[in-house]
């Protein structure tokens, strides 16, 4: 199969400036066999898995790779190898206490994993501020023992907490799609704090535990929405930020919000066939301004803030080619590109700017399923703060796209001394 793009000029869609990009006309071919899932394997041990995170954030050890140079140190002193007035981008999404349990009359437990907003939105800010009901795509656990049309019920609430009777019942069974009700005059937000769990991943192999509500969530967390958390930025601490600061680094914070799918393994021998969950995305007009201004290396703490970067450039091609005006980057759509051809960040990001002026918004709100794997050229970023990651995922991709192919040496490095991996794990800063 071929997919390609008709030629055609950028168009200005309305917005004033000038444009003098050459037609775009591109062609990917889809039959190489040059994408094999296996040369992205690893071994991993299962005790090189942190199951528990340190007792302090910034304690990890932190592996630098430099242009091919490694070297080695604490995460505390992860200052003194950035490069001078740098900008790092943050995910600032706060993870939700999304697995519910709720036990039947016959003692069996069923278990609700919330996976996306449906009712009364789709957009996960307005739904977590919902009051007395609303309707979720969900994961089940022993759906076969709920019943067509049965009730669960559960009483959440302690001694400082209110007490709610939430309710779940299946508003499509078909399609995972579970009403929930409860009080009004409660936000759902508070209803799950009281009733939920954290979801911690499934690789860790064992039960929540109280740390781990505060553990799995990183300092700056702020937007309510994820059911992963943004596992790069668990390492920064208060005096990290201070010690930011008094270096002259920027810091900028922008949402993505983590779906299950980042731990959805790649079962195809293709890994381009792996499906891409979309996951909704936040960007302000400041947030652009800062990148439009910003003249030095840009640091994307986590794959997840890498995504939504690049994700942002490619909305505004897409803008400036004609090619619709949602925000929503299908997981191949840079690839339908000639990278010769295409602006840059600068041209990109100033003509966002003019779009929202004439569109009187100060923020963009769209969905990514943008899926970065060798070969791919990053438009935004010169920099990667990162955990190590799962054998053959979708986010080890990344970090082989990024280092040029160079992941394994990077992957050997790390084992040989003894890193700590996957989420609760030891760190790395990646400079291109």
């Amino acid at each position: 199969m071929q997919f390609i793009l008709n030629p055609g000029s950028i168009r200005v869609n309305n917005c004033s400036g000038n444009n003098n990009f050459a037609p775009l006309e591109v062609s990917v071919n889809m039959k190489s066999e040059n994408f094999d899932i296996s040369e992205y394997q690893y071994d991993l041990p299962d005790e090189r898995i942190a199951k528990f995170p340190l007792k302090r954030r910034d304690q990890s050890k932190l592996l630098i790779w430099n242009k091919g140079k490694i070297s080695h140190d604490i995460f505390s002193r992860l200052t003194h190898h950035l490069p001078a007035k740098s900008l790092l981008m943050f995910n600032n999404t706060r993870v939700i206490p999304a697995r519910l349990r709720f036990r039947r009359k016959t003692g069996a437990v069923i278990e609700i994993f919330l996976l996306e907003p449906l009712r009364p939105s789709t957009e996960w800010e307005k739904v977590m501020q919902s009051e007395g009901t609303c309707t979720w795509r969900c994961l089940v656990g022993h759906k076969k023992r709920w019943k067509e049309g049965e009730v669960l019920e559960k009483e959440t609430g302690g001694d400082k907490d209110p007490s709610f009777r939430l309710q779940a019942i299946f508003e499509n069974r078909e399609n995972n799609e579970v009403r929930f009700t409860w009080s009004a005059g409660h936000r759902f937000a508070k209803v799950i704090e009281s009733a939920g769990l954290t979801p911690i991943p499934p690789y860790l192999n064992r039960e929540t535990v109280p740390e781990d509500r505060q553990r799995y969530q990183t300092i700056y967390s702020e937007k309510e929405g994820a059911v992963a958390a943004p596992t790069a930025g668990l390492h920064f601490t208060l005096e990290t930020f201070a010690n930011l600061k008094r270096k002259g680094i920027k810091t900028d914070f922008i949402t993505l919000h983590v779906s299950a799918g980042t731990f959805k393994p790649v079962k195809t021998t293709d890994y381009r066939e792996h499906p891409m969950h979309a996951e909704q995305i936040v960007i302000t007009l400041e947030n652009i301004r800062a990148l439009l201004e910003h003249k030095n290396e840009i640091i994307a703490v986590g794959t997840t803030s890498m995504r939504s970067l690049e994700s942002l450039y490619w909305y505004g091609v897409r803008l400036m080619t004609g090619k619709g005006t949602s925000f929503h980057i299908e997981k191949l759509f840079p690839y339908h590109f000639d990278d010769f051809n295409l602006p840059d960040k600068r041209e990109v990001f100033e003509y966002l700017i003019r779009y929202m002026n004439e569109k009187r918004t100060d923020r963009l709100q769209g969905e990514t399923e943008i899926f970065i794997f060798p070969g791919y050229k990053f438009k935004v970023c010169n920099g990667l703060i990162t955990n190590f990651h799962m054998p053959g995922s979708t986010l080890l991709l990344l970090i082989a796209a990024f280092t040029k192919g160079k992941w394994k040496e990077i992957y050997r490095e790390a084992l040989e001394k003894d890193y700590r991996f996957l989420s609760y794990g030891d760190s790395s800063l990646i400079l291109g």
